[in-house]
């Protein structure tokens, strides 16, 4: 097939490029140019920032792809440009949504593609739940062939999976557990969540690529495992040989006095249990199977930012941020003893 990637240098969408090349299809990649290091051989970079619709419809002009996949778009604006651009010259796009765009709170613990859309914490999942209705409007009305697919909490070997990490990314909390300074976990830890490697997510992603059945249709490509948030942590510190030093505090707690978007990222997702049925992702396609296991994941991922220095990006900010939430939460603790 002949595939073109919108981005396709992200946590998910390298993973797919990787795949698609390793398969052998035609892959390009439409992006700035950024990362373009870490690309197999055999992938074409259209160096183009997509926001420039002229400029794209330019570096597209006669050319016809059977796949466009679409990776960092966010808002209506955005996927109603690629419909302009797109139309007439891909027999499929597909579009990643996200799974915190289903309800919160749940009204079932067992997440399926029917589970209402809903989420009145985070505005990012609004907007990807407006983007998936203007595309599926226009599959209905028009015959564009999208496909949406919902990861959810996603990752590689470049950032550890955690509730509550700052800007910087997994590493200040990771130095602060090697340091043996007190860790937050939002609630009480019991929570269950579900957390993909991205090869795994590459491998559903693939299979929907090129997929009739896949046409007019909205899957989630996840690991079937759920993990609480306190094994978690717990294999973050078993992995980096230290006893981990917990401090549970409530998740809206956490966002009421957080400069990060907590009351999203944790509110209106991270602090729901999720569990998700992924029986129609291995209806469309056969043999799905997540294989990368949380825990090896996780410890894989600890081991390659131990070794790469320049994935430790120290923190400072949220380090402080940490040490003075934690103080303020024990002392009213202590207070009330």
């Amino acid at each position: 097939m002949k595939i073109l990637l919108i981005g396709g240098t992200g946590t998910i969408s390298l993973a797919v490029t990787k795949l698609f090349a390793q398969q052998g299809h035609e892959v390009f990649l439409l992006n700035r140019g950024s990362r373009s290091a870490e690309l197999p051989g055999n992938v074409t970079v259209l160096q183009c920032d997509i926001n420039d619709e002229t400029a794209v419809s330019r570096v597209l002009s006669g050319r016809t792809f059977d796949v466009v996949g679409e990776f960092i778009g966010f808002v209506p604006a955005q996927v109603a440009r690629d419909v302009r651009l797109f139309r007439g010259i891909t027999k499929q796009y597909i579009y990643i949504s996200s799974a915190s765009a289903y309800q919160k709170p749940l009204s079932d613990p067992v997440i399926t593609e029917s589970t209402p859309l809903a989420n009145p914490y985070w505005q990012y999942s609004r907007d990807k739940i407006a983007c998936e209705e203007y595309l599926m409007q226009q599959y209905r009305e028009n015959g564009f062939p999208v496909t949406v697919v919902r990861p959810s909490h996603t990752y590689d070997e470049r950032s550890v999976p955690l509730g509550v990490h700052g800007k910087g990314g997994s590493w200040q909390v990771l130095k602060r557990m090697q340091e043996g300074k007190p860790v937050i976990i939002h609630g009480d830890g019991s929570s269950l969540w579900t957390i993909t490697h991205n090869s795994d997510f590459a491998k559903g992603y693939c299979g929907l690529a090129g997929n009739l059945h896949a046409i007019g249709q909205a899957f989630h490509i996840t690991s079937d495992e759920s993990l609480t948030w306190n094994q978690i942590y717990q294999i973050i510190a078993d992995e980096l040989g230290v006893k981990l030093n917990a401090v549970h505090i409530p998740s809206d707690f956490l966002a009421a006095v957080s400069d990060y978007d907590l009351t999203g990222s944790l509110t209106g997702d991270k602090a729901n249990s999720v569990i998700f049925d992924n029986s129609k992702l291995r209806r469309a396609v056969p043999g799905f199977c997540a294989t990368v296991r949380a825990d090896q994941g996780i410890r894989q991922t600890v081991r390659h930012i131990l070794a790469h220095p320049e994935l430790q990006q120290v923190d400072p900010d949220f380090d402080r941020w940490c040490d003075r939430v934690i103080a303020a939460f024990e002392a009213a603790r202590d207070s009330l003893m």
